[in-house]
């Protein structure tokens, strides 16, 4: 196997969606890439498992609690044979271009 994908997210059944299809999905049928799909959820409080609250400054909208999302991250990096490259997709964040994709391969310790 060449390449690992882990992906936390909290809509699991969503993978591989159509990254199971075409020339993609073949490779991941052939093994040439894996998926793991990680719930974050699994890592919820209390009762009901909550991931997410509302922001600590005020204002609308929720945000994920950084007390959940720490340890789905230390579990998926655990279960790596090497400390993997995290990439955190935010609407705040840069744009994921083609030229930082390439940065991050050849630099995969280098924060983002």
């Amino acid at each position: 196997m060449s390449f690992r994908a882990t992906v936390l997210t909290l809509f699991p059944e969503m993978f591989p969606g159509s990254l199971g299809l075409s020339l993609a999905g073949r490779a991941l049928e052939q093994g040439i890439w894996s998926l793991e799909a990680i719930d974050i959820r699994d890592f919820g409080l209390g009762r009901h498992r909550q991931v997410d609250d509302t922001p600590a400054g005020g204002g609308a909208g929720m945000v994920m609690r950084a007390d959940v999302l720490g340890p789905a991250i230390d579990h998926a990096r655990a279960k790596a044979s090497a400390v993997p490259p995290a990439i955190y997709l935010s609407p705040r964040g840069k744009p994921l271009t083609q030229a930082l994709s390439l940065i991050h391969i050849s630099e995969p310790t280098r924060p983002y």
